[in-house]
């Protein structure tokens, strides 16, 4: 079934991306990136529509998010691939490490996804990805949406659907998802996330080094991707490569000034932050120095 949407989507003609369409803008853009990872979890709970509403009005360029296939083929957002965490599943249904795709996406938003966070944050529920797109992309935000787990046709059929073709950018640490992904959409703006899982060819990542390097770029470009999204063990070396192979560098999960400016002064492009509005005080301050 999922081969023959495939190959559907695939056979579909395809148009050139818009030059103003907003991950191009975001691709292209002269300055450093600020990126609310799951929305601004300093103040609200992750991945939940209070946490992308502070982010937006923090003025974070995009708001990221994760998702998983529900027991019902559904894409619901969420981090972990188990209930436990943030949410009230255990309490709701008894038992330990209750897992998303385990449960319906009917079943999964009946969930109290706030209580764990803050009492004020109560019945706050888990979104569908589609719900969350709506507020996000509604509100002028920027969705950053990372794939955990499900096939590359059933989020690029979405994605037409909705006319979201790189009104998002879409980003994965399983670099065969990206390859396939490339496949079926070549325009859609992709980020490649590392080190990553899962390489182009599907073999897991093994004992590779985890910092970015000449090899691990060149295994990117493999997957299509526009961007790569590492954590902080990059070098001025591996950015200035990067960028000669007309990559982007974004790093995560930056939450301490002195770490950001190190990063900042290495040329990265973009910052993934829990706490937007440090990062943006961070940048300001660099200004004025």
């Amino acid at each position: 079934m999922l081969l023959a949407i495939s190959l559907a989507l695939a056979a579909q003609p395809m148009k050139a991306a818009e030059p103003d369409a907003p991950a191009l803008t975001l691709l292209n853009a002269k300055r450093t990136l600020v990126i609310g990872h799951r929305g601004y979890p300093q103040f609200a709970p992750e991945n939940t529509i209070p946490s992308w509403k502070l982010a937006i009005e923090a003025g974070a360029d995009m708001a990221e998010l994760d998702y998983y296939h529900s027991k019902d083929g559904q894409l619901v957002v969420m981090h972990d691939g188990t209930l436990d965490r943030t949410t009230d599943a255990t309490n709701r249904w008894g038992g330990k490490k209750i897992s998303v795709a385990s449960k319906t996406a009917a079943e999964l938003q009946t969930l109290d996804a706030g209580s764990w966070f803050e009492k004020q944050f109560a019945g706050t529920k888990l979104p569908t990805l589609i719900e969350a797109l709506d507020f996000i992309q509604g509100n002028g935000g920027v969705t950053l949406i990372e794939r955990k787990e499900g096939d590359a046709a059933t989020c690029v059929k979405m994605l037409r659907e909705k006319k979201l073709i790189n009104q998002v950018i879409v980003q994965a640490f399983d670099w065969q998802y990206l390859k396939a992904f490339h496949e079926i959409e070549p325009h859609q703006i992709l980020g490649a996330l590392g080190p990553p899982n899962v390489l182009t060819d599907g073999t897991p990542r093994g004992d590779r080094a985890k910092p970015l390097s000449a090899a691990w770029i060149e295994e990117l470009v493999k997957c299509g991707a526009h961007a790569a999204v590492w954590n902080d063990q990059v070098s001025k070396q591996a950015v200035d490569l990067a960028h000669q192979r007309g990559l982007k560098v974004w790093v995560y999960t930056i939450n301490d000034p002195a770490l950001a400016n190190k990063l900042l002064d290495m040329g990265v492009d973009g910052l993934i932050t829990n706490n937007t509005g440090l990062i943006w005080k961070t940048l300001a301050l660099r200004s004025v120095m």
